[in-house]
């Protein structure tokens, strides 16, 4: 039975493309919007739970993420 996991996509834009990023394990994929980054960032990552072998999933998956906005001074004071 399958189960479903919960994963982060960090999406930002990069020229005329959006690129999405799964940090838990370090797979992106792109698109020219950000719905169709998101989408194909899913697929690649069904597609290596299909392909990967156990050994694989664990040594790439990081189980500890954390996403958050940092304060930092710039410019001259």
């Amino acid at each position: 039975m399958q189960r479903v996991q919960t994963f982060t996509a960090v999406i930002e834009k990069e020229g005329d493309w959006y690129v999405a990023l799964c940090p838990e394990l370090d797979i992106a994929s792109q698109g020219v919007s950000v719905e169709e980054a998101r989408g194909n960032l899913q697929e690649a990552l069904e597609l290596f739970f299909e392909e990967a072998i156990p050994a694989e999933i664990r040594e790439r998956l990081h189980t500890e993420v954390y996403v958050t906005h940092l304060g930092v001074a710039v410019g001259s004071a």
